[in-house]
């Protein structure tokens, strides 16, 4: 085979992986599903959780420690008493230590998992896989 067709198939390919990769990554991304949860005290939350290490412990989206629960969608399981998470976060647990979080972190850390519960599923229990090779997940 001759270097120019080398060259040519080459180029081919290359082009063809970063025209895929931006088609991947922009698809599907434009919307926010929880966008109207996304307070600034739910912002604020975030850096709260974070302050705390609580990914240390728990998982968001799947990802994270494995000593706590998944709180992708805590607030799901737990709706109909929503204290519950309140209290767990200025209690703690056996195995949660207590932080002594006041008020205004507790209530932005709710937030935050309000956020997070309308942006994911986990644990994903079904998917679809895409044409494009993108995962689409329901819970159903």
């Amino acid at each position: 085979m001759k270097t120019i067709n080398k060259r040519r198939i080459f180029a081919t390919l290359l082009s063809s992986f970063f025209i895929y990769t931006i088609f991947v990554y922009t698809t599907g991304t434009a919307e926010d599903k929880g966008i109207q949860s996304l307070t600034a005290n739910a912002i604020k939350g975030k850096h709260y959780y974070q302050k705390y290490n609580c990914v240390s412990c728990h998982q968001i989206y799947g990802l994270g420690g494995y000593m706590g629960p998944d709180l992708t969608n805590v607030m799901s399981r737990y709706k109909e008493n929503k204290n519950f998470i309140a209290a767990m976060l200025q209690t703690g647990s056996q195995r949660m230590p207590n932080f002594n979080m006041d008020k205004e972190e507790i209530n932005a850390i709710v937030e935050y998992l309000n956020y997070i519960n309308e942006t994911g599923i986990s644990p994903v229990t079904k998917f679809n896989i895409q044409y494009d090779g993108t995962i689409t997940q329901h819970n159903e």
